[in-house]
């Protein structure tokens, strides 16, 4: 078979990692770069070895056309995300859209059923949906290997240098000139955590959330939360709980907690790692491998091979970004809730903001499935439910 000619629009910041999974595919023969949309080229040095030598245009539906690409892989500005989905299948490309899919569950819906009238086939970019050991966790639970499921917790302490939200014009904001961006530590940076719960719960859909709890906070200087946590109520009756901050004092490895009236499964979603404990039994860690979203879409259009992420498994979390975005601004925390020291990025320059006693509020909102004022946080102020339709 003839490798699938794609195109990659937004090839710097994150899309560096997409390049570099074009080019492992590329050694496979599965895929071949036809063409790079950036405003500015991409330099011989920046493209590196490997892909030949794409076309370059800062129009990606002239691109798509003038390749002949099968697949639009868009990594670009969040607020940018449905106009170049729809241009891109417009011009007949299929779809790899970096999470979150839109920053407004009206534009959500807009692009979707742009896609669904023209027959695109779309893969939304939470790579932690591949893991096979979703797989294993559903089968613990329907074994019965925890008895039954009492909530979800998932728990993400990360660090960010306080130049991570200069990056780019859009980062930390919650809008634009006008046009939403909300790139908050829930809806970008940590977003596989609340879409890797609801995943678990099967309740990923946009009718699986009945109810939505948000205490949003910020200790940088910027528009959107790095600092936040979420309660939803799935349709399902269970009780899912995101604590998650970008102010971490030692930052660590996000992870699901699924709790059992007889025992709990922790996965570690980047590490595809699970751990299952229970009363009377040695803790059981295993590890699972993970299909790639874009080997995944390139097969579906291949063979047919079912997609692991389209938009429609992906309502549930669209619904929490809703919530964040309609809900009020976030809270500063106060000057004494945070201190500043050395940053984790190279320059020595860098620096970023801690608060401390996070660490310890994350992980005990996913052990208790609580609130950070309910974990009596001294910055946090009492929840409000989200009005949620």
């Amino acid at each position: 078979m003839e490798p699938t000619p794609l195109v990659l629009a937004g090839a710097r910041g994150h899309g560096r990692w997409h390049l570099e999974n074009i080019r492992r595919l590329t050694a496979q023969g599965l895929v071949r770069l036809a063409g790079v949309c950036e405003l500015t080229p991409l330099t011989a040095e920046e493209l590196g070895d490997g892909l030949g030598t794409p076309e370059q245009s800062a129009d990606l539906a002239d691109l798509v056309t003038r390749t002949g690409a099968r697949i639009a892989i868009i990594c670009t500005p969040i607020h940018t995300h449905a106009d170049l989905a729809l241009a891109a299948a417009g011009r007949g490309a299929h779809l790899l859209l970096e999470k979150p899919p839109t920053p407004s569950y009206a534009e959500f819906t807009r692009m979707s059923e742009g896609l669904y009238r023209l027959g695109t086939a779309c893969q939304i970019g939470f790579q932690s949906l591949g893991s096979h050991a979703l797989t294993a966790i559903r089968k613990l639970i329907s074994d019965g290997a925890i008895g039954e499921v009492t909530g979800i917790g998932a728990a993400g302490a990360w660090a960010r240098d306080e130049d991570y939200y200069t990056r780019a014009p859009w980062a930390g904001h919650r809008s634009l000139d006008g046009r939403d961006v909300i790139d908050g530590v829930l809806t970008n940076p940590l977003a596989h955590a609340v879409a890797t719960a609801l995943r678990i719960d099967g309740a990923d859909r946009a009718e699986d959330i009945e109810s939505i709890e948000l205490e949003l906070f910020q200790a940088n200087d910027i528009e959107a939360d790095d600092t936040s946590c979420v309660r939803l109520r799935t349709a399902r009756a269970t009780t899912v709980t995101v604590a998650a901050t970008l102010c971490a004092e030692q930052p660590g490895e996000p992870y699901v907690l699924i709790h059992g009236d007889r025992g709990r499964i922790t996965f570690w979603y980047k590490l595809d790692r699970v751990l299952l404990e229970r009363p009377g039994h040695e803790p059981e860690t295993t590890d699972h491998p993970r299909t790639d979203l874009l080997e995944n879409l390139a097969a579906h259009l291949r063979d047919g091979t079912e997609l692991l992420v389209p938009p429609h498994r992906t309502g549930a979390f669209m619904r929490v970004v809703e919530a964040i975005r309609t809900a009020p601004d976030p809270v500063r925390l106060p000057a004494d809730a945070w201190r500043t020291q050395p940053g984790i990025g190279a320059a020595p320059s860098a620096k970023r903001r801690v608060v401390p006693g996070i660490d310890r509020l994350v992980a005990a909102g996913a052990e208790r499935l609580a609130l950070y004022s309910e974990l009596r946080a001294p910055w946090a102020a009492p929840p409000a439910e989200v009005p949620h339709t």
